[in-house]
């Protein structure tokens, strides 16, 4: 296993991250700790979670994610946990999901809250990384390649949002803070509030990236690489689809037949161009998987990949996947690919 640090700290992380957002509801509480064990194993120390999983939450299962970590760790004991960084992130507005709390912003009372319910649910005295999982205003994400409409009802709240990651870090109940799908304009104003009042740097960020979603490198690649901003890639497989079994069809069984509210990646050119990159793989003797994580984990502003896995088997490809070193003459090939059909999954 390789090994980094998050950027401005002397934290040091896995460059696999184990994603849990099939925890609760794809994946048993038994399943779970299986994957837990065998990511630790195979040298993985970076777990990230958050409080709104399970994928495909509902009201019912809602903190499930957290909780079967939280029996893990209890499970494995302090003294191995103080070796892992668990990562969680409070869920922002706009997405549906107002049984989390009311009203859900970013103000004191509501990350206070959604700390204290993630130490409680996770069965630990800190968090090592935590994220907001989305902006609080409207922007370009999920779907959107760009800004479509200004959030003008947004009341500017990144000073006061860092005055209380501030309070919580003193506490000791957090040690770092970052961003989740965020575009160059918040990561720039939490950069700068930061320097200018001497308050908590985000140290990470973490937004989609992969061969169907390379969106990050407009604006984002730059801007987080100068100023060390580490990029914890998700969806580095596209929600499964760069695995290739959805170019034989859409079974019951498969994560966005379950969940079919996830449509970035079932529009017709993210089917053409995983075809391309298929046959690419295939003629260099690779899995598509393979390749898709590969190029992920050779990319210079890729601090971390988050991976995923609903099995065991799923996790060791994936996990294995990392040895992999991609040609130049692939990359190039790859470049090709990306010129023909860009970004198809925004």
């Amino acid at each position: 296993m390789k090994y980094t640090t998050l950027p401005t700290t002397d934290i040091k992380i896995s460059k696999i991250c184990l994603g849990t957002m099939t925890f609760g509801n794809q994946n048993t509480e038994t399943e779970a700790h299986s994957q837990l064990d065998y990511a630790i194993e195979k040298g993985i120390n970076f777990i990230d979670t958050a409080e709104m999983y399970p994928i495909g939450g509902n009201e019912h299962i809602f903190g499930s994610t957290e909780r079967y970590i939280g029996t893990w760790l209890t499970k494995i004991g302090k003294t191995e946990r103080e070796k892992l960084v668990v990562a969680t992130k409070i869920a922002g507005p706009n997405r549906g999901m107002e049984y989390i709390r009311k009203p859900l912003d970013f103000s004191k009372k509501s990350i206070t809250e959604a700390v204290e319910l993630s130490l409680k649910n996770l069965q630990t005295d800190y968090i090592d990384l935590y994220q907001m999982h989305w902006p609080e205003r409207i922007m370009n994400m999920f779907q959107k390649r760009g800004l479509q409409e200004l959030d003008t009802n947004w009341q500017y709240s990144i000073l006061e949002i860092l005055h209380v990651f501030d309070g919580l870090i003193r506490e000791g109940k957090i040690k770092h803070i970052g961003v989740s799908n965020e575009n160059p304009y918040g990561v720039m104003r939490y950069l700068v509030e930061s320097e200018k009042y001497n308050l908590p740097r985000i140290v990470s960020i973490q937004n989609p990236y992969s061969l169907l979603n390379r969106l990050y490198e407009v604006g984002l690649s730059e801007m987080c690489m100068r100023e060390k901003v580490g990029l914890l890639a998700y969806s580095p497989l596209g929600f499964g689809f760069l695995s290739g079994k959805y170019l034989d069809g859409m079974k019951p069984e498969y994560r966005m037949a379950m969940f079919p509210n996830f449509k970035r990646y079932t529009n017709e050119n993210c089917y053409r161009v995983t075809q391309l990159y298929k046959d690419l793989a295939v003629a260099n003797n690779m899995t598509l998987s393979q390749m898709a994580l590969a190029f992920v984990n050779q990319q210079d502003c890729v601090t971390s990949t988050i991976i995923g896995a609903t099995t065991i088997e799923q996790l060791k490809e994936n996990i294995a996947a990392f040895t992999t070193v991609l040609s130049k003459e692939i990359l190039e090939k790859i470049e090709n690919i990306q010129e023909m059909i860009p970004n198809p999954a925004p």
